[in-house]
C-alpha cells in the first residue's frame, strides 16, 4: 500500500517527473503529480506523491519539509485520506 503525501510551496515551474526525481532521493516513489489549473493547465503550486513503504514516506518529510526549492520553501506532510478535514458535508 502507498504512502501518500501532501506537497505544498512548490515552485510553479516544477513537473510531476522533477517531482518524482526529487522525491526518489527518500525512497520508492509510486507515484508524483503536480495538481494544474483546469482552464490555464498551470501548476497550482502543490501536488501529491505516493511513497512505497511508511519509512520512505517519513523519510521524505523528514527529507524535503521546509527545504527550499527555486526560491519557495516545501511543506510535507501526510495527506489526510479523503473523508478527513474540512470539506463539505451535509447540513441538517
Amino acid at each position: 500500500m502507498a504512502h501518500k503525501l501532501f506537497i505544498g510551496g512548490l515552485p510553479f515551474s516544477t513537473s510531476s517527473d522533477r517531482l518524482r526525481e526529487l522525491f526518489a532521493q527518500a525512497g520508492g516513489v509510486e507515484s508524483a503529480t503536480v495538481v494544474m489549473e483546469q482552464d490555464t493547465g498551470r501548476s497550482r503550486g502543490f501536488g501529491f506523491v505516493e511513497m512505497t513503504t511508511a519509512e520512505e514516506a517519513d523519510a521524505a518529510v523528514k527529507k524535503f519539509n521546509g527545504q527550499e526549492m527555486d526560491g519557495r520553501t516545501l511543506k510535507v506532510e501526510l495527506a489526510k485520506s479523503a473523508g478527513a478535514g474540512g470539506g463539505r458535508g451535509p447540513r441538517y
